[in-house]
């Protein structure tokens, strides 16, 4: 069975918004790619909507979603950060963190009201936003002599890999990239050319 490669997040950051009794949802999208930069994102909004009543939010991080988290942040229970979640959850997407920022208009929601609200600017914002597909690659360094140069590139060429650094003197390395699906195909033909070593790198 092929392995999953692929991954859906967002292009570039964009926003949207929602209003309901004249209450105003500010929602940003972010692609992201590891914790800190979430938490600096939600330090610099808190800055500069520091008069808003709420910054809800949710993120997912990891091609497999398997990081995530959402805040309600004074809203009642479930009402704001879970249908944010959902909507992310909905478009299929990942590395990404959704804002919304909410000025309280005077009028209370209620509980339906405000799930139907940060769902609704979460799913605006998504509007707006350009979504990308990703190819999921693994990172190797591959290790060989000098004289197994022209079996190494062979493999280079074959599957036109994406080479990212070399050093050829007589202890030759290359650093490489493949995507996820090709990988055990191509380090397998790679391991056996005669004193080839292989080093996985990373997953990005």
């Amino acid at each position: 069975m092929k392995k999953k490669d692929t991954y859906k997040t967002i292009k570039k950051t964009s926003d949207g918004l929602y209003k309901d009794k004249g209450s105003k949802f500010i929602s940003f999208a972010y692609p992201v790619s590891d914790e800190e930069t979430i938490k600096e994102i939600l330090t610099e909004l808190r800055k500069n909507y520091y008069d808003a009543h709420h910054h809800c939010y949710a993120w997912v991080l990891g091609y497999q979603k398997e990081l995530f988290k959402f805040n309600d942040d004074g809203e009642p229970s479930g009402t704001a950060g879970k249908p944010i979640y959902g909507q992310i959850l909905s478009h299929d997407l990942c590395n990404i963190l959704i804002v919304v920022i909410r000025y309280f208009g005077g009028t209370k929601l209620g509980v339906r009201g405000l799930i139907n609200a940060y769902k609704g600017a979460a799913k605006d914002v998504l509007d707006n936003s350009i979504i990308i597909e990703n190819i999921i690659q693994n990172f190797y360094r591959v290790h060989f002599e000098y004289i197994h140069m022209n079996d190494v590139m062979r493999v280079m060429k074959e599957h036109e890999l994406t080479q990212h650094a070399h050093d050829f003197t007589m202890d030759c390395r290359l650093e490489f990239s493949v995507r996820l699906s090709q990988s055990d195909m191509v380090t397998d033909q790679l391991e056996k050319i005669h004193g080839v070593r292989v080093e996985f790198l990373e997953k990005k």
